[in-house]
């Protein structure tokens, strides 16, 4: 039914979307597209658990701070580890947007972009939190489908669509078809395993101890998952094991591409489940259409064709593959009487069909 003060709210509030990822978060806002993009890092006092830094300033912190200032990440593997940071989390990013603007601007209405393979408690975190963070209204919408409608594919047409997104902690395969998702695959490895898989190839190979920071330059400066017309070389610093002495080692982006290997081949078989158990008629239109990819590692060097030589179906990079969720969110709420069926509200405990 229509509600004249539902519209004239909708008219005037900031309608925000969120991409609350384990390695960045993303906050698109309507009709000014994405407007934050900072790391899911928040700097905390140890002892009286006070915040002191969220963002690029807290990111700064991670291994470099003293022992009384903790800098974490409250989200893991997609979902929320520490509940009362994120919200805090959550509220930095909302009044972030939302204080900037005349101040009798009601409050956004937010929508939250949430890995498929989440639980309802965990669902209900977050939703919670995005209320207590300053939201008029909560949303709820699955990472992949959120990547596809960012991506610019048909998500409620009879058509078959796939999305891969392989964000920081989760990859989420999707096959879309009629506003559902057909064929879901949510693993738990993706860009924070990649670093991980560096770190311990450095150890095991060179003695060599190296952080987080460290892992992400060589994975974004030498990582591939396919042969390179020309490989590079990238200079690994870290601690050598042995002496106790830094050290700075040159490895080939062959070496980094073997340290991947574990993880692109996990998220290979992943996407090559989800096409084995896509019914033929979906098929066929996957390949006339394709397969997009979204999530920051899409710009994993040679994922894409790594994947079409794996399934025989041509898999492409979509636009600005790291905004996807956040923009896919956005538009989401802005067609919301026609998208409202691929959002879940927990108000109510069910799904809006």
């Amino acid at each position: 039914m229509f509600n004249p003060l539902d519209w004239l709210l909708g008219l005037f509030s900031l309608d925000i979307g969120i991409d609350l990822g384990t390695a960045n978060t993303l906050v698109s806002v309507r009709d000014r597209g994405v407007v934050i993009n900072e790391p899911s890092v928040v700097a905390i006092e140890a002892k009286t658990k006070k915040v002191l830094a969220i963002g690029h300033d807290a990111k700064e912190m991670v291994g470099r701070t003293r022992s009384n200032i903790i800098a974490i990440r409250p989200l893991r593997d997609g979902v929320i580890s520490d509940f009362d940071v994120t919200e805090k989390m959550l509220e930095y990013f909302i009044s972030k947007v939302h204080d900037n603007v005349f101040m009798l601007i009601p409050r956004p209405r937010v929508i939250v972009g949430l890995p498929s393979g989440v639980t309802e408690v965990e669902k209900r975190a977050v939703y919670d939190a995005t209320l207590n963070a300053g939201a008029r209204e909560a949303y709820l919408i699955e990472e992949p489908m959120a990547a596809a409608i960012g991506s610019g594919l048909e998500v409620t047409g009879p058509k078959g669509t796939m999305i891969i997104d392989v964000g920081g902690g989760t990859t989420e395969v999707a096959v879309i078809a009629l506003g559902g998702i057909v064929v879901a695959r949510s693993v738990r490895v993706a860009g924070d395993e990649m670093d991980e898989d560096i770190i311990n190839y450095a150890r095991q190979k060179y003695n060599l101890l190296i952080g987080e920071r460290m892992a992400e330059e060589a994975k974004i400066a030498a990582g591939s998952a396919y042969p390179l017309q020309e490989e590079v070389l990238f200079p690994l610093r870290g601690r050598n094991l042995v002496t106790g002495l830094p050290q700075e080692i040159e490895v080939s982006s062959v070496e980094i591409r073997e340290a991947l290997a574990n993880s692109v081949n996990i998220i290979v078989e992943t996407v090559k489940s989800a096409v084995d158990d896509t019914p033929p008629e979906l098929i066929a239109d996957l390949m006339k259409d394709g397969i997009a990819l979204a999530g920051g590692g899409a710009l994993l060097r040679g994922l894409a064709q790594r994947l079409t030589d794996e399934t025989n179906i041509n898999v492409y990079v979509a636009d600005d593959p790291l905004t996807c969720v956040a923009r896919g969110a956005g538009m989401a709420l802005q067609n919301l009487e026609v998208l409202r069926k691929v959002l879940t509200s927990t108000d109510r405990g069910s799904t809006l069909h």
